[in-house]
């Protein structure tokens, strides 16, 4: 792509909003990929010449970029940190500072220094001492524009969800042992530290005790070192005591960058400059670890990290459902306080937060009891119980202690005997309370690792969801599809931040044909099909695409079998069915 920049001189106000004329009065912008980028109200974007300043007084050609759009993106989304609204200064900190860092990032090249220079130079003189307070007020409103803040390279595909410029996000903090700097003193040292980056990258930072410039760029060198995690290993070493490595590589002057590319050197550069550093490490990070092609989609549901579980806090008639509860039961020394702890919970007055600061009672007595009684109990009280268990979890406190893997048992003893592959063998109200249940276990942040790593448990709730899907009860079915979306939304927050899948390949290819099996079925909930297309959204988006999920779902012809919901009355109004399945199932496959 060109790059180009655009500068305009401001001169002709200086009369009018000073009473004095100022000779020249530089506005710049650098113009890439057809937009418009400078520095005002934030780092804001236009229509190359359509900002109000004009048509430029010349255009100048500095060169053209490979820099891949994602990563220019990303330096934008960084560089917003910096260029805010709240610390732009007509004279220390204006849209030419920004030019000068985006146009090294780019094409490592400065603007002119008759632009770069003139507020410094103007500044210097007693005439400029004297008048700059009243230039800054009176040239503000001027220099910083009215153009759009915005997401960068706007016309490019999409804007990037890791890192807007309008809403900067940090990437995802890696393991505190990976986001350092690594620091060598000899040859065998930074081979070592080579040779474990070999199958990504490496950025070696040659340095030394006398050298100041070098000193600049520590803080961001640290910071690269953070950002990167362990997608990168940032080396740093002093060649005024490691001989052999600068005898070895040849380095003369500090400072030395080298970066190296799945074993092999990519590149070397020298001299302390920040903006030439974070853009040369961000696109050895994307060459290293190219970005999933479904980031290019238009995906908004989907490329964010997810914040809301779907539980269920409807509570019923307490009253009457404590008298579904045999007598014995209900009375029992370590069942009736939990009894009473969820009524002090859920049982205050309309409008008022339920009493989070109830002393949980004990719940070591109540799971020994829960174990050995249910089983013993009519079956037509299974539900008032699992209804109450329902409830109690929705306290983090509880699901909480539950969620040890020592008191799993206690939650198997009810879902356990609904786990069967006769989905119609228990009655209705008791299926969707214990499916209602298994969501609640998202109310905190233990559970969900413990469903995924724990097979008993895993197995139960994986086989009560597949089931419960392709019910004829519709009510039932979006309960399902709901445990489906948080199982869904909890593996997805974690690729999405960089990490390993919790769920296995295997649970995650039986999950996606269940929900797959009940799109093709759904013919009258537009609740029940948003849930379904929500939750298989969340498996297959940045899912390998070489891998055993992606090809069931061209196997199964995912693309149609969504399309074909838009042709029924009931269901076309779903807004996850274009979102999903076209651009998703039918651009992402």
């Amino acid at each position: 792509m060109d790059v180009e920049l655009y500068v305009y001189d401001l001169s002709q106000y200086s009369v009018a909003l000073t009473g004095t004329q100022i000779d020249a009065i530089y506005h710049t912008a650098i113009v890439v990929g057809g937009v418009e980028y400078y520095f005002g109200q934030g780092i804001q974007t236009a229509t190359p010449g359509s900002t109000h300043h004009g048509r430029p007084m010349e255009v100048i050609h500095l060169g053209k970029t490979e820099l891949p759009t994602d990563v220019i993106e990303e330096y934008l989304g960084s560089l917003a940190e910096v260029y805010t609204p709240e610390s732009y200064d007509l004279f220390l900190h204006n849209c030419n500072n920004f030019t000068q860092d985006f146009a090294m990032f780019l094409v490592g090249k400065s603007i002119p220094e008759k632009i770069k220079n003139l507020p410094q130079t103007f500044l210097e003189t007693p005439f400029g001492q004297m008048m700059k307070p009243q230039i800054e007020n009176a040239l503000r409103g001027v220099t910083q524009g009215n153009g759009t803040t915005s997401g960068p390279m706007a016309g490019a595909s999409r804007p990037s969800p890791r890192a807007p410029v309008s809403a900067p996000q940090p990437p995802a903090a890696a393991p505190p042992s990976a986001a350092k700097v690594r620091i060598v003193n000899n040859l065998s040292q930074l081979e070592g530290e080579l040779a474990t980056a070999s199958n990504s990258c490496a950025v070696v930072f040659f340095t030394s005790a006398t050298c100041p410039p070098c000193k600049m760029v520590y803080p961001t060198y640290d910071e690269l070192a953070e950002e990167a995690g362990d997608r990168a290993r940032l080396v740093k070493v002093d060649i005024s005591t490691a001989y052999d490595v600068s005898t070895k590589y040849g380095v003369r002057a500090t400072p030395t960058f080298m970066t190296f590319l799945k074993g092999q050197k990519l590149d070397e550069w020298s001299g302390a400059n920040p903006a030439q550093l974070k853009g040369n490490v961000r696109m050895l990070l994307e060459m290293a670890h190219p970005a999933h092609s479904h980031q290019k989609l238009r995906l908004p549901s989907l490329q964010r990290s997810i914040t809301n579980f779907v539980m269920y806090k409807k509570v019923p008639p307490l009253e009457k459902l404590v008298q579904k509860l045999p007598v014995e039961f209900r009375e029992a020394s370590a069942i009736a306080p939990v009894i009473d702890f969820v009524k002090a919970r859920h049982s205050g007055e309309a409008g008022k937060a339920p009493a989070a600061d109830t002393p949980v009672p004990d719940l070591h007595a109540f799971a020994a009891a829960l174990r050995s009684s249910y089983p013993a109990i009519p079956a037509d009280s299974h539900f008032a119980v699992v209804d109450l268990v329902r409830l109690l979890f929705l306290d983090p406190r509880v699901s909480g202690y539950f969620a040890e893997e020592a008191n799993h048992d206690t939650l198997l003893t009810l879902l356990s005997p609904l786990a069967t592959d006769d989905i119609s063998s228990s009655p209705y109200n008791l299926r969707i309370v214990a499916m209602q249940l298994a969501c609640n276990l998202f109310s905190t942040p233990l559970y969900p690792g413990q469903i995924v790593s724990s097979s008993p448990l895993r197995e139960t709730c994986l086989k009560l969801a597949t089931n419960a899907l392709l019910d004829s009860q519709s009510n039932l079915r979006v309960v399902a599809a709901s445990f489906a979306y948080n199982l869904a939304a909890f593996n997805h927050n974690a690729r999405f931040d960089g990490k390993p899948d919790p769920l296995s390949e295997e649970d995650q290819v039986e999950l996606t044909a269940s929900l797959l099996e009940a799109v093709s079925r759904e013919e009258q909930s537009p609740e029940s099909l948003h849930g379904l297309l929500f939750a298989l959204g969340l498996l297959v988006y940045e899912a390998p695409l070489d891998g055993s999920l992606i090809d069931l779902c061209r196997a199964m012809d995912v693309s149609q079998t969504v399309k074909a919901k838009a042709q029924v009355e009931a269901l076309r109004k779903e807004a996850l069915l274009k979102e999903v399945g076209d651009e998703l199932f039918g651009k992402g496959l």
